[in-house]
Order: structure tokens, then sequence, then C-alpha cells
């Protein structure tokens, strides 16, 4: 993954589900590492977006067809500690993906979303202060995929299923990482 970073420009975001890592490009030799939380089977996607808006402790309105799965979720929550979103947002395009920090840190490295791509809240406030609006964000496909069901443009970003496999989850030395903040890595 850390290869393809050399391709892009700086201030770029890739996002490898796979892995579970977010990168985002310092220049062509090295990118900063963010772990993250992602779209957990059926809810995985892939695509190129931009980062349409940035919010610091935003509300949070649940989207309908999560409103269909899950009808207890309250309709609007005020942006604080006790939000699902955490400290920052980056809203992708049209799309209702968000890059967001979490009030619960133990999803890094897991596939517990609806689709949105969660970091600490501590990781979520570093990357929030090096990514500006217009920000390109590509992620990465894990496996087939298939066009989400709302919200984003034909084009845009496309759902996958993403089993959780042993062989998907980073090694012992990365997982490590997922909790210690952000690192620089080394782009081959």
């Amino acid at each position: 993954m850390v290869d393809y970073a050399s391709h892009q420009t700086p201030g770029t975001v890739i996002i490898d589900t796979k892995n579970t890592f977010l990168y985002f490009v310092l220049n062509d030799a090295q990118a900063m590492r963010y772990g993250i939380g992602v779209g957990r089977e059926g809810f995985t996607w892939f695509g190129e977006q931009a980062v349409a808006r940035k919010t610091e402790w935003p509300d949070w309105r649940p989207p309908a067809d999560m409103l269909v799965r899950q009808p207890y979720l309250p309709r609007f929550m005020a942006g604080g500690p006790g939000n699902p979103l955490g400290a920052r947002a980056m809203y992708l395009g049209e799309t209702e993906y968000r890059i967001h920090g979490t009030n619960k840190p133990d999803t890094i490295g897991k596939r517990v979303s609806s689709g949105c791509i969660r970091l600490t809240n501590e990781d979520v406030v570093d990357l929030y202060e090096r990514v500006k609006v217009g920000t390109k964000v590509i992620v990465l496909p894990a496996t087939a995929a298939r066009r989400p069901s709302q919200g984003a443009p034909p084009d845009a970003a496309f759902r996958s299923p993403d089993p959780v496999l042993p062989s998907n989850r980073p090694s012992a030395t990365n997982a490590q990482m997922l909790s210690s903040g952000p690192k620089i890595a080394e782009v081959q």
C-alpha cells in the first residue's frame, strides 16, 4: 500500500480498508499513517472523493437507511464527547460517508461501521489540521465492489463485501501502531 502513495500528490489521503490504515501523503517518500476502523461486511466501498467540508465536534443525524436498520437510534445528537462522530468530521463529496473521530477507540483496526472511516479522537484532530477542503481522498478496494444504494454520484463510491479474514489484519508490529498515534511511513 505505501508504494501507492509515491504516485500521489502531497496532501492526498489514501484509505487502505483491507489493512485498516489511512495515509496522508507528505511527499513522494513519506506519508503519515493512522490506524482506522472501517465498514463492516456489506458496508465497505471504494472510489475517489474530495473533502467537501470539515466540522469540529459535529452534530450527528443518522442517515435514513441506518434508522431503518436501527430504529432505536436517536434522530439527532449534538456534538460533544458522547457523540459517535467524535471530535472532528471530514465529509466526503455528496455521499453520506465521513472520516471522523470516535468515542469508541477500541473499534480502531476493526470492521464495524456503516461505511464511514473512524480514527481515534487524537488522530482525527491531527489529520483535521492537515487536511483542507478539496483534499483528494482515495479509498482502495478490498474486494470486488458494487454500487452504493444511495447518496453518491454514479461513479463516486462503490460498496463491496469485505469479510474479516485473519490475512486482512495488520501484523503484530502494525497492530501496535493502531493505538500509539500517527506514524511516518516510508514510501518504497
